[in-house]
């Protein structure tokens, strides 16, 4: 697969429109995405190939490949423990459509569900300032004064830890497919000297956290942190909501009324 890149001189002085699109060009009877013909992506490429074309801006190596297809099937789900998948399946129990109770779901995601994973990719990241090329001492050091300056500042650090797991099991997992498939980059790296650093109070690399090392391994900016954990987690949350609309009784429950003590005030007159 040939591609022709744009110079930027050329992009500068093309005419200026309200809108325009490096992802997807659309002509009668034929539409091209980053310079490939989709025909061509659709014969050719897996999701994961697409996705990772779409957000970086360039295909990856086999190597690439698969490590990223098992960071997405990672995300995949997590239970009924979520606040995103308590969400889908409440609005469902409401009488609302799929795409209602996926909205509900995706509208859950911040700081404390799955914000982590970028937080966690901005400290790697700004900790090695893109460096590649230090040395397993270098990492050590970093480590430390990354895990100092927290604790300096009695913050947690993010990608470590877990409310359900002392050890996750799927970042036990990636971890094993990375060294199995040679991608233990620096990042990654740099998470596991870290988890070395929190051995004392036993507080090892959790999902995201590890994610987050092979993420940034791969090339991913923060900023798409939690879109990618979106991306693995929406199959998922559809299943969620069709088990709910299928299997539950309508109009769900989290509490009965008794075990949900009123403990304001009484018996006000105006």
């Amino acid at each position: 697969m040939e591609t022709k890149k744009k110079s930027l001189e050329e992009i500068f002085k093309m005419k200026e429109h309200a809108m325009r699109t490096f992802i997807t060009k659309i002509e009668p009877d034929k539409i091209t995405t980053k310079g490939y013909s989709q025909e061509d992506l659709i014969a050719n490429l897996t999701y994961p190939e697409m996705i990772f074309l779409l957000l970086k801006n360039d295909l990856p190596s086999k190597k690439e490949l698969k490590m990223f297809n098992h960071v997405l099937v990672s995300f995949c789900d997590h239970g009924l423990t979520p606040p995103s998948t308590q969400a889908a399946r409440l609005i469902t129990s409401s009488g609302s459509p799929l795409n209602v109770a996926l909205s509900g779901a995706l509208l859950s995601f911040g700081i404390n569900h799955a914000g982590a994973i970028e937080k966690a990719m901005d400290i790697f990241q700004n900790s090695l300032r893109n460096n590649e090329d230090l040395n397993d001492e270098e990492i050590d050091k970093i480590a430390i004064d990354v895990t100092n300056q927290r604790r300096k500042i009695k913050k947690n650090i993010p990608g470590f830890g877990h409310r359900y797991h002392d050890a996750d099991p799927r970042a036990r997992k990636i971890l094993e497919l990375a060294i199995g498939e040679e991608c233990l980059g620096v990042h990654t790296k740099l998470a596991l000297a870290i988890e070395k650093n929190l051995e004392e109070k036993n507080i090892k690399l959790n999902i995201d956290g590890i994610n987050a090392g092979i993420l940034s391994d791969l090339g991913f900016k923060p900023e798409v942190g939690i879109g990618l954990f979106i991306i693995g987690r929406l199959p998922g949350l559809i299943a969620h909501i069709l088990e709910e609309r299928n299997e539950e009784n309508i109009f769900r429950k989290l509490y009965e009324l008794e075990e949900v003590p009123y403990v304001g005030d009484e018996d006000k007159t105006l």
